[in-house]
C-alpha cells in the first residue's frame, strides 16, 4: 500500500523534533453548494529542526513514532519560485 503524500503549512515548531503541519482541502458544501475550506492538523517529525513556522512541506505517513507523531517531513516546498525559475 502506498503511502499517503500530503502538502501543507508549518504552523509550530516550538517541540524538539517536531513540527505541526496545517492541511488544508476544499470541500462542497452538501446542501448549499458552496466550496468551503476545511483543515486538520499533523503533528510531523523534523529530524534536523531545519524547518520554521510559516513554511510550506510535504509530509509523508510513517510507522508511529510516538502517541501523536505518525509522519515526517519529506521535503521544503518552494512557493517562491517563477514560472522562468521552474522551467
Amino acid at each position: 500500500m502506498p503511502k499517503r503524500v500530503l502538502t501543507g503549512t508549518v504552523v509550530s515548531d516550538k517541540t524538539d523534533k517536531t513540527v505541526v503541519v496545517r492541511v488544508e482541502r476544499k470541500v462542497k458544501h452538501a446542501l448549499y453548494g458552496k466550496i468551503i475550506r476545511r483543515s486538520k492538523k499533523y503533528h510531523a517529525h523534523d529530524e534536523g529542526n531545519a524547518y520554521k513556522e510559516g513554511e510550506t512541506v510535504r509530509i509523508e505517513e510513517t510507522a508511529p513514532i510516538s502517541k501523536l507523531k505518525t509522519w515526517k517531513v519529506i521535503e521544503r516546498v518552494d512557493t517562491h519560485k517563477s514560472p522562468e525559475q521552474a522551467a
